[in-house]
């Protein structure tokens, strides 16, 4: 049972990994990209639509891809090139998603009278590492979304702090004056960030359609582009910080979904066992005592400023 449910846990924590990296990249430049709920639910149907349309996962994902990066292109325009305000931007925007997507989902497919479903990716063990005891089949048994996102986390930290892009983009965050006298246009690094951002996301987005339930609902995120958000918090603005917190978040939610499947807890109402993700969102928050929050997180850029 209990490699079940460390196995689960890596898997559903594979999103919010990814929301969380593209998150710490995008806020190191001083961008919170707060449309990324609705990123996730645009990569989620997009992922699969593509996929039933055609037949094929890839064109699923790059579906995804799409839909992430115009949506994330359509947030840094309104707040880097318009300046403004982030956080409001962005929740109109998640709003404008979840209006596009049932639009385009009806649409399309109109109303089925049984949920129409794709084939998700089945898991991929990889020879002798997926056969060692425990970390095996947690670690090494999964689908290849899985894979690449684990994949993602060194290639984060060694751009992110060895490299001279890495360090464009953390003092973008942090001295975007420094950047410009350099010669470097800040705002135009704060825009390709987040596009490059909303490409992860909307991958992100198309884990939960194509390598997890294989159907799409306008309920599916969840909230969950909110708990990738809130782990780029909680993991203090760092890649690791991050994998952390996705561990965590994954396993809150697998003991989740194991205690609704095995309904071991009869004398606890159902909806706050499905609210256990976001209640340690919430603890985690309020028990943090220090951030070492970029200096100008939020704060639009402009030489005149």
């Amino acid at each position: 049972m209990l490699i079940n449910l460390l196995t689960s846990a890596v898997k559903v924590s594979t999103p919010l990994l990814l929301g969380s990296l593209a998150e710490v990249y995008a806020e190191r430049t001083g961008m919170m990209v707060c449309a990324i709920e609705g990123i996730f639910l645009l990569g989620a149907w997009g992922g699969f639509a593509g996929a039933f349309l055609s037949g094929s996962t890839l064109i699923g994902i790059l579906c995804a891809i799409l839909l992430g990066m115009l949506m994330a292109a359509l947030y840094a325009f309104l707040t880097v090139t318009l300046r403004q305000q982030q956080v409001v931007t962005g929740t109109a925007m998640n709003i404008l998603a979840a209006g596009v997507c049932s639009y385009f989902q009806r649409v399309l497919f109109g109303v089925p009278t049984t949920p129409l479903r794709i084939t998700a990716l089945q898991p991929v063990p990889i020879p002798l590492l997926s056969k060692i005891p425990v970390i095996g089949p947690v670690f090494f048994n999964q689908n290849l979304m899985t894979y690449f996102g684990y994949l993602l986390i060194p290639v984060a930290v060694y751009v992110l702090y060895k490299t001279s892009l890495g360090l464009t983009l953390r003092s973008t965050g942090e001295n975007p004056e420094a950047v410009d006298v350099a010669g470097i246009n800040v705002n135009r690094v704060r825009f390709l960030t987040v596009v490059g951002a909303g490409a992860i996301c909307g991958i992100a987005g198309s884990f939960y359609t194509i390598g997890y339930l294989g159907m799409f609902t306008s309920t599916i995120i969840g909230g969950r582009g909110w708990i990738a958000f809130a782990i780029c918090f909680l993991g203090n603005w760092s890649p690791l910080g991050a994998v952390l917190g996705t561990l965590a978040f994954g396993l809150a939610d697998s003991v989740s979904i194991y205690i609704q499947a095995v309904g071991t807890a009869a004398n606890f109402p159902r909806e706050f066992i499905i609210a256990l993700p976001y209640i340690l969102t919430i603890l985690l928050t309020i028990f943090r005592r220090s951030f070492n929050v970029p200096a100008k997180l939020g704060v639009p850029y402009s030489k005149e400023d």
